[in-house]
C-alpha cells in the first residue's frame, strides 16, 4: 500500500484522487485544500453573483463527505500545507480552524495549488475598502454579500480578461454602472485586435464604458476614486480587480523544486516535477505549447482535469504523456460567444513565424432558416504546408462549436486541405451544407493554389494612400452606407463591362462586404489580365474597426 498525498482540490487535485481510487482500492489517499470546498465550479462564480445561476448549491460539484464516502478518501478541508520536506518525505500541514500543525508522512505528492489573482502594489490599493478579487466561493460571498446590502451604483472593473468581461456582464444585469479599465488596446487576449473590436462594440452597446490604453496610477479615499494613468478620476462604489492570475508556486520554490514561466512549476511530459515523486497539475504550473513546444503558462479547466487523470494513470505504471496545451477557450460576452483555439496573429509575430489569414462571415445555420446569425471566424495557417496554427470566432449563435471542430483538426494533425472534406452534421436549423468550417477551409486552400491573393483590414488605407487602385464590387444602395477612403464603386454585376476603366499596369484591389464577391471580382479581373488582390474579411471587418 502507497501513501499519496494531493496538496489542493479543485479541477485537478480532485480530479486525481477519484481516478487514483478507480485504479486501486488499497492506496491511502490524502487530499488537503486550505479552503471549505474541495471541488466547486470557478467558471460559474460571476453568474452566480449576476443571479443568472440561483442557487449557491450549484456551484458545489462536490462536498468532502460526499467525496470521501464514496471514493474512500481521507479529505481533509480546512487544513493548509505550509512546507514540503523532501529529504524525509512529509509535509507539514496547519488546522486553518484550530492552529493545530502537525506532518503527514507520504510515498508519493501531487501539487495541485492552483492560482491567485494578481493584486499590483497600486498606491492606496491597501486601503480600498470596497475593493474584491474573483477566485473562491468565499471571495463570490463576499462581491454578492457587498451588492445585496450596500446596493453600488457604480463598479470599476480593472482588467478585460475573461473574468472581467464575465463580471462587468454580470454587474451590469444587477443594475450597476460599469467602467472596465484595460490598458492594452483590446480585451480578451486570446484574439487578435479585429476580432476583439467586434467585442468592443458589443460591450458597449449594453452599457459598458470601455477605457482602453489606460491604466491604474492609483486608489484614492479608501477606493471611491480611481485615478488613470491618463490622469482621467473615476468616482465609484467598488472596484473588481481582473488584471490576470499567477502560479500559487511558493510551496515548491520553497522545497527547491524548479520553476520555470511566470514562476510556475516546471514539469516533465509525465507531469513530475524536478523531484520524481513528487506530480504537480493545474494552474500552478508550467507547460508546453500544443502547436510550437514553447514554454508557457495556461489556467484553464481543461488542462487541469487532464492532467489530474494523466497522473494517477501514470502513478500507476500507464504510459501516458501530457501532449502540450492549444489554449481552446470560450467566453460569453452579453450575446456573443467569443471563442478561440491555438495560435493567434500576435503569438506568431513574437514567435517570428510566417503565417496567413483568412476571414469570413458566415451564419450560423441555414438563412432561410429562421433567426440565423452572423459570426466572424478567423483561421489562422501556414501557406506553405497548410498546417492550422490557430482560429477565433465571434457570433450569437454556433461559434463554440465551429471552434471545437478546429481543436480537434489541429489535435488531429488535419491541414486547411482537409477541412472541406469534413462532413459535419448538417440540417437547416443548425449548419449549412457547406458549414463555416468547410468554406474557411476553401478560402485557405484557394491562397495555397494560388487562386487568388488578399489584404488585410490594416494593410489596405496606406495601400490607397499610396496611389493604389481600389473597386468596390457591392451594389449602390451597400456603398451608400459607408465605403473604404478613396475607392471606387463598380458593382460585380458591372464588372465585365467595365473593365476598361481599370489600369492593367496595376493592381486592383477588390472589396465587397464579406470577401466573397471580392473573390468573384478578382477571379474575372485574374482571367482578363489584371493583378487582383481580395481584401480579406471585406467592408465588414474593416469598417469593425475603423469607425
Amino acid at each position: 500500500m502507497r501513501k499519496i498525498v494531493i496538496v489542493g482540490g479543485v479541477a485537478g487535485g480532485a480530479t486525481a484522487a477519484a481516478r487514483l481510487r478507480r485504479l486501486s482500492e488499497e492506496d491511502h489517499i490524502v487530499l488537503f485544500e486550505r479552503g471549505e470546498y474541495i471541488s466547486f465550479a470557478n467558471c460559474g462564480l460571476p453568474y452566480y453573483i449576476g443571479g443568472v445561476i440561483e442557487e449557491r448549491s450549484k456551484l458545489l460539484v462536490q462536498t468532502a463527505e460526499v467525496m470521501s464516502k464514496r471514493f474512500c478518501l481521507d479529505i481533509r478541508p480546512l487544513n493548509e500545507v505550509t512546507a514540503i520536506h523532501r529529504d524525509r518525505k512529509t509535509v507539514s500541514v496547519r488546522n486553518v480552524k484550530t492552529g493545530e500543525e502537525y506532518e503527514e508522512t507520504y510515498d508519493i505528492l501531487i501539487l495541485s495549488p492552483g492560482a491567485k489573482p494578481i493584486v499590483p502594489p497600486i498606491p492606496g490599493i491597501e486601503e480600498a475598502e470596497a475593493l474584491f478579487t474573483l477566485r473562491t466561493v468565499p471571495d463570490t460571498d463576499r462581491i454578492k454579500a457587498y451588492i445585496d446590502e450596500q446596493k453600488p451604483r457604480r463598479a470599476v472593473v480593472i482588467g478585460g480578461g475573461f473574468i472581467g468581461l464575465e463580471m462587468a456582464e454580470n454587474l451590469i444585469h444587477r443594475g450597476i454602472h460599469v467602467t472596465l479599465i484595460e490598458r492594452a488596446n483590446q480585451v480578451m487576449a486570446p484574439i487578435d485586435y479585429e476580432m476583439a473590436a467586434i467585442v468592443h462594440d458589443h460591450m458597449r452597446e449594453h452599457g459598458v464604458e470601455l477605457l482602453l490604453e489606460d491604466g491604474v496610477r492609483a486608489l484614492e479615499e479608501r477606493g471611491r476614486r480611481v485615478v488613470l494613468t491618463s490622469g482621467r478620476v473615476i468616482e465609484t462604489d467598488m472596484i473588481i480587480l481582473a488584471i490576470g492570475v499567477e502560479p500559487e508556486s511558493w510551496l515548491a520554490k520553497e522545497a527547491g523544486l524548479e520553476l520555470g514561466v511566470r514562476g510556475a512549476i516546471k514539469v516533465n511530459e509525465h507531469l513530475q516535477t524536478s523531484d520524481p515523486s513528487i506530480y504537480a497539475i493545474g494552474d500552478a504550473v508550467e507547460v508546453r505549447h500544443y502547436i510550437h513546444g514553447f514554454e508557457t503558462f495556461v489556467p484553464l479547466a481543461w488542462p487541469a482535469n487532464r492532467q489530474g487523470r494523466l497522473v494517477a494513470d501514470h502513478i500507476h505504471g500507464f504510459d501516458v504523456k501530457y501532449s502540450g496545451t492549444l489554449g481552446t477557450s470560450i467566453a460569453k460576452v452579453f450575446e456573443l460567444a467569443v471563442a478561440a483555439t491555438g495560435l493567434n496573429e500576435k503569438m506568431l509575430r513574437a514567435l517570428g513565424v510566417p503565417y496567413d489569414v483568412v476571414h469570413i462571415h458566415p451564419l450560423s445555420h441555414a438563412g432561410y432558416y429562421p433567426n440565423a446569425e452572423v459570426m466572424t471566424f478567423k483561421l489562422v495557417f501556414d501557406r506553405e504546408t497548410g498546417r492550422i496554427y490557430g482560429a477565433q470566432a465571434v457570433g450569437k449563435e454556433g461559434v463554440d462549436k465551429r471552434i471545437d471542430v478546429i481543436a480537434t483538426a489541429i489535435k488531429g494533425g488535419l491541414t486547411v486541405r482537409d477541412l472541406p472534406d469534413l462532413e459535419l452534421a448538417y440540417a437547416p436549423p443548425f449548419s449549412s451544407a457547406k458549414d463555416p468550417v468547410n468554406m474557411a477551409g476553401y478560402v485557405a486552400s484557394n491562397i495555397m493554389d494560388g487562386l487568388v491573393e488578399t489584404v488585410q483590414w490594416h494593410e489596405i488605407d496606406r495601400i490607397v494612400d499610396d496611389g493604389g487602385v481600389l473597386i468596390d464590387v457591392r451594389t449602390e444602395q451597400e456603398t451608400s452606407r459607408g465605403m473604404i477612403r478613396g475607392s471606387i464603386p463598380i458593382p460585380l454585376d458591372e464588372l465585365r463591362d467595365r473593365l476598361h476603366e481599370l489600369p492593367k499596369e496595376k493592381p486592383i484591389y477588390v472589396t465587397c462586404q464579406v470577401g466573397l464577391r471580392g473573390y468573384i471580382a478578382a477571379r474575372i479581373l485574374r482571367q482578363h489580365g489584371f493583378r487582383a488582390i481580395n481584401v480579406d474579411g471585406g467592408y465588414r471587418l474593416y469598417a469593425v474597426v475603423k469607425q
